[in-house]
């Protein structure tokens, strides 16, 4: 991936396009910002490295876990060959549909669900990236990534978490790297906290 290619597309891509309340006016900020249902967009200059760490290209097959506002989205879908997306807040998910509809993207597929057991339908996936903190990592995203194939995942207790870059190699080996501290607001589901 382009890394130049990348900062041009991702300094275009209008943040408060994707902001439906009064945070709309702090959309410039790099600063996460609620969107609703107690869930957030993240803070761009996250995104962007989250983005870049994960490196898809046209060729790539992507998961996000955790579609929110649709920010994060756009990205992958720009950069990748098709997105599978699953967002566990149908709000959530049919409002950042519609808007990506709006840009034009036809590359995406979209499920409501538990995104901490991924999508086994399409699996196996060339890239993985999660926008909520596991308590671990789920098990389930490891056997859906492709040999070759990266995942980015934020993992740790309420709080803080460790940004995992997490990488198989072609025999099926897992390498895990810990590319920073961040804080993300809590995956829900089998493998995430609990839903209260």
């Amino acid at each position: 991936m382009d890394y130049l290619e990348l900062k041009v597309f991702f300094q275009q891509l209008d943040r408060a396009f994707f902001i439906d309340n009064k945070n709309k006016e702090y959309a410039s900020l790099d600063t996460p910002l609620p969107i609703g249902y107690e869930q957030t967009i993240s803070q761009p200059s996250l995104v962007l490295e989250m983005t870049y760490l994960l490196a898809p290209n046209k060729e790539c097959k992507v998961l996000e876990i955790g579609t929110g506002s649709g920010y994060q989205t756009a990205l992958l879908a720009e950069f990748s060959g098709q997105v599978y997306t699953v967002e566990r807040i149908k709000e959530l998910a049919e409002n950042a549909r519609e808007k990506l509809t709006q840009l034009g993207y036809s590359n995406i597929a979209y499920k409501i669900g538990d995104g901490s057991q991924g999508w086994t339908e399409n699996a196996p996936y060339d890239r993985i990236i999660v926008t909520a903190a596991a308590q671990e990592i789920p098990p389930e995203l490891i056997k859906q990534l492709k040999p070759g194939g990266k995942m980015v995942i934020p993992v740790g207790p309420r709080g803080m978490q460790e940004l995992l870059l997490i990488t198989k190699n072609q025999s099926g080996e897992i390498n895990r790297e810990n590319v920073g501290e961040v804080r993300f607001v809590e995956m829900k589901g089998k493998y995430g906290w609990s839903v209260r």
